[in-house]
């Protein structure tokens, strides 16, 4: 029945580009053959091994799609995969096949020279297809734009506060934390601690903000934490009614038990917003043992089909917000929808990666 079906496509597909040219007619036959070979030698296969972070939902679609290409899922922290991934290749044994991980474990993976590039493996026109993702192109977190795919971004909260005070919910520009009446009252994530960079990236590679800004806020009396839940502690007692905050979900979930605390629309800014990747990139291993089937998977996942189920997953809707815009964003609290019009602060990249310079700034400013 599906061999079936397949077929019947090819020839839809083949007459279609018939009418259109003979040239059209090869290309879709091409890719369209192509993808044929490339599924039936992953069957042959029989798997793809994937060390992963976050949920199991999208695998579990993919298995019920591909049901000959058996989805070994290696659960573990990013931490504890690189470590693995590492001590596993020094002694010659290759079992990954993707990765899907953050920035800073990939970005270690893509500089051990241990990934594969991904244009390669792009086979589905619709994946291809770069005017069907943000900005109308592919979005990569490697020096060489081609090994770490970055498929999902949000708009970053950064902003909490005590709803008790109005004036915090009133802020509407960041240069608002520099009045004296903020003064000993505001905290920040410290950048120096690992998770802790998103806020003083966002600060720091703003045009209208930049390096001078966080000095300005540090000789202000702004307050260095490194436990996000003590930061929501404080802002939910009062004691520093504002926080700028690396986990806007600590205090989503503090609001939800009904603390006085809230988060604001990072729209609602006047310097623009942050977008943030966070964990949601994947990338090929090189020397994989199931090539085939590391590509077939790929394609699925970064498809409109695949990154639909991703979005819509559940839990964790707030970070999961695909770059393919031909996706409906209607289920996304609006917060966390991309708009139009919006200048956003790109989070990810190797020009905004390097965190050097502002641990340095940092660093000296308080000492």
């Amino acid at each position: 029945m599906r061999r079936s079906t397949m077929r019947c496509r090819a020839l839809l597909l083949a007459a279609f580009a018939l009418a259109l040219g003979p040239g059209a007619a090869r290309a879709a036959e091409g890719w369209e053959s192509d993808w044929q070979r490339t599924v039936a030698a992953a069957e042959r296969e029989g798997q793809v091994v994937v060390y992963k972070i976050a949920e199991d939902t999208e695998w579990e679609a993919f298995q019920k799609k591909f049901p000959k290409i058996k989805v070994v899922l290696m659960q573990g922290s990013a931490a504890q995969h690189l470590q693995r991934l590492m001590a596993e290749r020094r002694a010659g044994k290759f079992a990954a096949d993707v990765v899907r991980l953050g920035g800073g474990t990939s970005t270690t993976l893509y500089r051990a020279g241990a990934l594969e590039p991904i244009p390669p493996a792009l086979i589905l026109p619709e994946v291809k297809d770069a005017t069907k993702w943000f900005e109308g192109r592919h979005h990569y977190n490697d020096d060489e734009g081609q090994y770490i795919f970055i498929y999902a971004a949000f708009p970053l909260r950064l902003l909490g506060y005590n709803t008790k005070q109005p004036d915090a919910g009133a802020i509407n520009s960041f240069k608002d934390l520099l009045d004296p009446k903020w003064q000993g009252k505001a905290t920040l994530k410290d950048p120096r601690d690992p998770g802790g960079g998103s806020p003083l990236l966002f600060l720091y590679h703003n045009p209208q903000l930049g390096p001078d800004y966080i000095k300005k806020l540090l000789a202000a009396g702004l307050t260095l934490v490194r436990d996000e839940r003590q930061q929501t502690d404080w802002l939910a007692s009062g004691r520093f009614p504002v926080a700028l905050t690396a986990k806007a979900e600590e205090v989503d979930e503090a609001k939800r038990r009904g603390l006085p605390v809230d988060v604001l629309d990072p729209h609602a800014l006047r310097e623009g917003a942050g977008l943030e990747a966070g964990g949601t990139m994947i990338s090929l291993m090189n020397r994989a043992p199931h090539p085939n089937a590391a590509k077939v998977l790929l394609n699925w996942f970064l498809s409109r089909e695949g990154q639909a189920i991703i979005q819509n997953r559940g839990p964790n809707l707030a970070s999961q917000n695909s770059l393919r815009e031909d996706i409906a964003k209607d289920d996304l609290p609006p917060a966390l929808r991309r708009q139009k019009g919006v200048k956003y602060v790109r989070l990810w990249g190797p020009e905004v990666w390097d965190r050097t310079p502002i641990t340095k700034l940092v660093g000296e400013a308080v000492k």
